[in-house]
């Protein structure tokens, strides 16, 4: 009779407390990196969604029996479109912005002035007002206005490295079906998370811009009711700040609010913001949840945290691309990784009970009289891996000669031979 095997003890694993810290260095090493490189991931970052945004049209044109070039081609026009027509309308309103302002200057001194004079009266230290006073200087806005206009003519080097991944990465967008069918075979959870992260990046860029137009249309008419300066740059910046999660209204606000009040003093400024706020609390806290559902898949702190984050990394680009960023991390890390996807509960809006694997079921063979073999056996051949037949063939050949046959044998179909539930 054969010895039973012991089971070997298993080793103790790294402490918990050791992983966190090599996980904390790890992602320090990744943020230098990424922070190191930024002047390239953060253009690459945005062609990539820009390319998955439209991608539908260049699959529903192939489908219809257009050639692939002519759809990729529709494709690269309508991306092209897009970032040179945005890129062309911000350089308009800065240079706007900075012909308006020197009109201002001389009501922004008395207005600075006044401030100071009010802060006086309220007890504030008087060395501290002077110092004040001679740290700002309000002809230094003019100066900031024309370094706006000076980064926006030098960022043609980003432009041009922006329009040429587009090119290329739509051209590899013409065979990527194939490729995903192949990585499927291999990765299929993986495969299955990124076609979530895609929906949801172009869920997000379409939410965003087609409410953000709204919003920025409404912006415009109330501005130009309330005679509010350069009420169109002022529209197309609420809409460009729309993509920026939590803080987007705030940028948006600040400078046409501040323009009213150099315009028409406090009651204008005042009629701005009020305007502003009914406009965003009931078209995007109201109206676009309704249509769209959550666009945005992070809970209201991970979506804040994400914007600092990737601000810090990537610069002014990183606020615009802080939630695709982060849907893109979460893809990779969680979502792809059935061992880690309990992470949702904790990060995701609407977070998804997971699903624990079912339980085993160790399928037992009838003992058959005079088979040679025991329930004992066929438990331990099914904890083995081999069947319970192979159990009981070994059985009977270890007590028969080498190429006899079982002088009963139990017929296909009959109740020996059926397997039974543990």
């Amino acid at each position: 009779m054969s010895e039973t095997a012991r089971p070997t003890p298993a080793r103790p694993g790294p402490p918990r407390a050791l992983w966190i810290l090599v996980g904390l260095a790890a992602a320090v090493v990744a943020i230098a990196g990424l922070k190191a490189a930024a002047g390239i991931l953060a253009p690459t970052f945005l062609a990539l969604t820009l390319v998955i945004t439209v991608h539908p049209l260049q699959r529903w044109l192939t489908a219809h029996r257009v050639p692939r070039f002519v759809a990729a081609g529709a494709s690269l026009v309508i991306l092209y479109v897009v970032v040179l027509g945005l890129m062309g309308s911000l350089s308009w309103a800065i240079a706007q912005l900075a012909i308006q302002i020197p009109r201002y200057q001389e009501k922004f001194e008395t207005l600075w002035d006044d401030t100071l004079t009010l802060l006086e009266q309220f007890g504030a230290d008087e060395a501290w007002l002077r110092g004040l006073a001679a740290s700002f200087d309000p002809a230094s806005l003019i100066g900031a206005a024309r370094t706006l206009v000076d980064r926006i003519a030098g960022a043609t080097s980003l432009l041009v490295l922006l329009l040429t991944l587009l090119f290329f990465l739509v051209l590899d967008a013409m065979d990527l079906p194939r490729r995903m069918e192949i990585s499927n075979r291999i990765q299929p959870a993986l495969v299955r998370a990124m076609e979530l992260f895609a929906a949801g990046v172009r869920r997000y860029w379409l939410v965003s811009a087609v409410f953000g137009l709204i919003v920025a249309i409404f912006d415009v008419v109330g501005l130009w009711f309330l005679q509010v300066p350069l009420a169109l740059v002022w529209g197309l910046v609420s809409f460009i700040t729309n993509f920026i999660p939590n803080i987007g209204f705030v940028l948006g606000l600040v400078p046409p609010a501040l323009l009213a009040l150099l315009d028409g003093g406090p009651g204008k400024m005042v009629a701005v913001i009020v305007l502003y706020s009914v406009l965003n609390v009931v078209i995007q806290v109201i109206i676009q949840p309704k249509f769209t559902g959550d666009a945005v898949g992070v809970t209201p702190a991970v979506s804040f945290l994400s914007l600092v984050i990737w601000a810090f990394i990537l610069g002014p680009l990183g606020a615009l691309l802080a939630l695709p960023m982060t849907l893109f991390v979460k893809t990779m890390l969680v979502d792809g990784d059935p061992r880690a996807q309990w992470v949702n509960a904790f990060i995701a809006s609407s977070p998804e009970p997971v699903m624990a694997p079912p339980p085993r079921i160790i399928r037992r063979r009838k003992v058959v009289p005079g088979s040679g073999s025991s329930p004992a056996d066929s438990a331990r051949s099914a904890s083995s891996g081999a069947s319970p037949a192979d159990s009981a063939g070994s059985a009977s050949s270890g007590s028969s000669p080498a190429g006899a046959q079982d002088p009963n044998p139990t017929p296909a179909g009959e109740p020996g031979a059926a397997d039974t539930n543990e």
